[in-house]
């Protein structure tokens, strides 16, 4: 193995990390021989996929957290560097859609989006970069802070544009922080999926002429999977990428190249 990329020693966060792209990362990071914290919502689908993480032999825990909620993100934080002593990477994955036309946009939906994906991502970022910083100022200075945006953040993504909205908001976000905290020796990079087979893309996925006009157009031919994003988590939470920082990893096969 490079041995940059070998994980051992390390502990990784990951929001939304109980299905989805979110667990395909955990899986890797944990095969990769990092110790692994997931958080989620579903309390059944957190246990599920700790059955699954702790397969790969490594520390493994869950807890049931709303990102949305900022109270619950900073006892999350504390009770995952409590249990596991340091934290080295931190994956702000957790997200929701919310389709609507603009003219049928309500506040309430746009700021429902807003919670999740851009408030969540600035706590969960918040109290992360208050641990790497101190572990710095104590000559450790290292860490990775990754935010899973979409190419509808890139992209025109009609009746989405309170989605849209959100995710370029967080890549923004994120090359700010990569100035910020580059100091520190803690990278923050960004990763923006296209069309990927997860629950929050099942109405997609079942929808025929979706498959026929839509996915045809993806240069590889195929859905996404949360598979698919193993590598650059590994990579991204690995020494490998010690003087990477600032960037946005499009992952979408291809789509908006084509």
């Amino acid at each position: 193995m490079y041995k940059p990329f070998d994980l051992t020693g390390k502990v990784a966060l990951v929001t939304g990390g109980n299905g989805g792209i979110g667990l395909g990362m955990a899986e890797a990071l944990a095969a990769s021989g990092a110790d692994v914290v997931i958080w989620g919502t579903n309390e059944a689908k957190n246990e599920s996929a700790v059955k699954a993480l702790k397969a790969h032999g490594k520390r493994v825990a869950a807890r049931k957290v709303n990102v949305a909620n900022e109270n619950e993100v900073i006892e999350g934080m504390k009770a995952a560097i409590g249990e596991f002593g340091r934290l080295d990477c931190v994956v702000a994955n957790a997200g929701i859609g919310g389709s609507s036309p603009i003219a049928e946009m309500t506040t309430d939906l746009f700021r429902k989006v807003n919670a999740v994906n851009t408030e969540g991502v600035m706590w969960t970022f918040r109290e992360a970069a208050k641990h790497m910083i101190d572990r710095a100022k104590d000559g450790d200075a290292n860490g990775s802070l990754v935010v899973v945006a979409s190419t509808a953040g890139i992209m025109g993504a009609a009746r989405n544009s309170a989605y849209g909205a959100s995710k370029g908001a967080v890549m923004s976000m994120a090359r700010a922080l990569a100035v910020e905290l580059a100091r520190y020796g803690v990278r923050v990079n960004a990763i923006a999926p296209g069309w990927i087979a997860t629950d929050m893309t099942a109405g997609a996925q079942s929808n025929l002429t979706f498959n026929e006009k839509v996915i045809p157009r993806v240069p590889m031919r195929r859905w996404g999977q949360p598979e698919d994003f193993g590598g650059i988590a590994v990579y991204l939470a690995s020494d490998a990428s010690a003087y990477h920082t600032g960037e946005t990893f499009i992952i979408d096969g291809g789509y908006t190249k084509f």
